[in-house]
């Protein structure tokens, strides 16, 4: 009994994000967030440093949970130690949710990861980043912001506050994987017409500071696949450097699975190989 007991720990451990890795927190503003009350719960985000550093790039987590909660166990976990095991430096950010009540959806937290992305690069020397090689991977949700962080630094979500706000928050690549609300048809929610002949919804502003972007989806997800190729088609427009993985079969949310033999489990790894073919 007692070894199935640490069988099933071990795989607890391995499965739902439990990590050993060490990071530290820090308040994503120095005051009140832009809108927030005083007493309001304040974003965060977590500095996840690599036992060995074999690469000046950071990449955040935008981790997912429909801009009502986050899903930070399964998830940011998993994510930031396979990243943390490749050298590489995670950021994780505890935006805002639940949604605003009035106003976007994706407000708040837009605002969070616009000033985290300065707050990373003020920190860039500190850390031993490289303030040009500042990514971003957002699931589902934190997909949808991620393209938002991606596609729109040129427009400001929020007035700025201080020294760090002088920075800007572009990101240099980006990694949405099955980002969600992508398309009018579901817009806040699943697509009811499986996004088929859907224009994409106005959020996204493709700005000139929009960075190369690989983009992960299952085809057989409620947030319709369909979002992730109307983005490619809008990067390969514009010449930005843009790669496609659709996976068949696969629904929403493989990120954190138990390995399945299927070629879905090797997702990480096409990101990071590349990552490293655009030289971040």
């Amino acid at each position: 009994m007692k070894k199935l007991l640490l069988a099933a720990a071990f795989v607890a451990a391995t499965y739902c994000g439990v990590s050993a890795f060490a990071f530290d927190k820090f308040n994503v503003w120095p005051d009140v967030a832009p809108g927030a009350a005083v007493d309001d719960v304040k974003p965060t985000y977590e500095y996840w440093k690599p036992e060995n550093k074999t690469s000046d790039s950071c990449v955040i987590v935008f981790p997912g949970g429909a801009y009502e909660y986050l899903t930070l166990g399964r998830d940011a976990n998993q994510l930031t130690r396979l990243f943390n095991e490749r050298g590489v430096t995670v950021v994780v950010l505890n935006y805002r949710v639940p949604r605003p009540k009035n106003g976007p959806k994706h407000l708040a937290a837009w605002q969070d990861a616009q000033r985290v992305i300065r707050v990373v690069r003020s920190r860039a020397s500190e850390w031993g980043v490289d303030p040009e090689k500042i990514g971003a991977l957002g699931l589902s949700a934190g997909g949808h912001l991620t393209l938002m962080a991606a596609t729109s630094s040129q427009t400001a979500s929020y007035e700025p506050i201080d020294d760090v706000d002088k920075l800007p928050c572009h990101l240099n690549f980006a990694i949405p994987v099955y980002p969600a609300y992508v398309l009018e048809d579901g817009a806040d929610g699943p697509n009811a017409q499986r996004g088929l002949d859907s224009p994409m919804v106005a959020d996204f502003a493709f700005d000139d500071k929009t960075p190369p972007t690989i983009l992960l989806h299952g085809d057989a997800d409620a947030y319709s696949p369909n979002g992730s190729v109307a983005v490619y088609a809008k990067l390969r427009k514009m010449n930005i450097p843009a790669e496609l993985h659709i996976y068949a079969k696969v629904p929403h949310g493989f990120v954190g699975n138990p390995p399945s033999g299927k070629p879905v489990d090797d997702w990480l790894n096409r990101v990071d190989a590349w990552r490293k073919k655009i030289g971040f």
